[in-house]
């Protein structure tokens, strides 16, 4: 597949990050990194006009940044435990499954590193869809097997029955290199694309366990002339993207 477009490796990550927002409706977009913030703010203005956006404080914002609305916390926690939100949540470590750790690197008792701790990912994986973001690919954040799982994959919500299946979700991790999901039979981790400039041999050596690969691997979507507008001119015009994603 060749590509003409100028877009940015950080572009192609902003639109891959948007794409998990495309035919959401009303649900709370919760994107933790600078890129995925810059993604539901183009999904927001483009594709998924429905959805809602926060200062990430207590307020849902417009287009504009203008305050539209309060959300205090026990509204935004019914809005998670009723699925009313899409998570873009960040990764230490990641396995082939979709188990997450951002607690500890280690042995749980003595770990070699103190993370993050598991937060609210558990809460956020069994009640409402939540993807990732990756803006480093390697084998030290897509492992074969978490040291601690804190969001938790399917293969975990599966062994623990129908309570934790009935609403677990991982629409699509997104990494520096390509796009990732699970749709496959066993829902390990499959290739759906790479970026352009990406190679899918250099894919599967930064991960540390076999990538599930389709016949033909597609480079991630284009953006549009006006995306890459709304990206360059309205929603990032500082270029923060690049600061998460250098220049390939």
């Amino acid at each position: 597949m060749s590509t003409t477009t100028t877009a940015t490796r950080a572009e192609y990550c902003v639109i891959a990050c948007a794409e998990a927002w495309r035919d959401n409706g009303e649900v709370l977009a919760s994107p933790m990194g600078t890129i995925p913030s810059i993604g539901a703010r183009l999904a927001k203005r483009t594709f998924s006009p429905d959805l809602l956006l926060t200062d990430g404080e207590a307020m849902i914002v417009g287009l504009d940044g203008a305050a539209e609305g309060w959300l205090p916390y026990r509204r935004h926690l019914a809005m998670v435990t009723g699925g009313k939100r899409h998570v873009m949540m960040g990764a230490s470590q990641l396995d082939r499954f979709g188990n997450q750790n951002i607690s500890c690197i280690g042995n749980w008792q003595q770990p070699d590193r103190q993370l993050l701790g598991v937060r609210g990912a558990p809460v956020n994986t069994l009640n409402n869809p939540v993807s990732y973001w990756v803006p480093k690919h390697s084998t030290r954040v897509f492992v074969a097997k978490v040291d601690m799982i804190s969001g938790v994959g399917y293969d975990s919500a599966a062994a623990a029955g129908p309570s934790a299946t009935r609403f677990h979700r991982i629409p699509r991790v997104v990494s520096h290199l390509g796009v990732f999901d699970f749709a496959t039979a066993d829902r390990a981790m499959r290739l759906a694309s790479v970026h352009p400039g990406v190679t899918v041999e250099q894919v599967q050596e930064a991960t540390g366990f076999p990538l599930v690969l389709p016949a033909e691997v597609p480079y991630t979507r284009e953006p549009t002339a006006e995306e890459l507008r709304l990206i360059r001119t309205v929603i990032d015009p500082d270029v923060l993207r690049d600061r998460e994603v250098p220049a390939a």
